[in-house]
């Protein structure tokens, strides 16, 4: 079942411990906010499960709390592929939260 829906521009960016393996999008702290305010269910780590798409792509997969208000979307090598863009590149970014 389909929850709320949100659009929003992130920088693809390397994570810190693990650089060349795992590529991250943030969700805006505004969005953030509205989403630690939401009655969601939690899953492991506080994670919340959405549905993702950039371009043509569409998974799901959860989301996870960032220490600086945010939240971490993982955007695997065949996605980032697939839609041609890489580490620096500003991309549209669209999760849907599930109930």
């Amino acid at each position: 079942m389909a929850g709320m829906r949100y659009e929003f521009e992130s920088v693809l960016v390397p994570w810190d411990a693990r650089r060349e393996l795992w590529v991250f999008a943030h969700v805006p702290v505004e969005i953030a906010e509205e989403l630690d305010d939401a009655p969601l269910p939690r899953g492991g780590f506080n994670s919340i499960k959405v549905t993702a798409t950039l371009g043509s792509s569409r998974w799901s997969t959860s989301i996870f709390p960032e220490n600086n208000g945010t939240y971490a979307l993982a955007i695997k090598k065949a996605i980032r592929t697939h839609e041609g863009v890489d580490l620096g590149d500003t991309v549209r970014i669209g999760i849907e939260t599930e109930l």
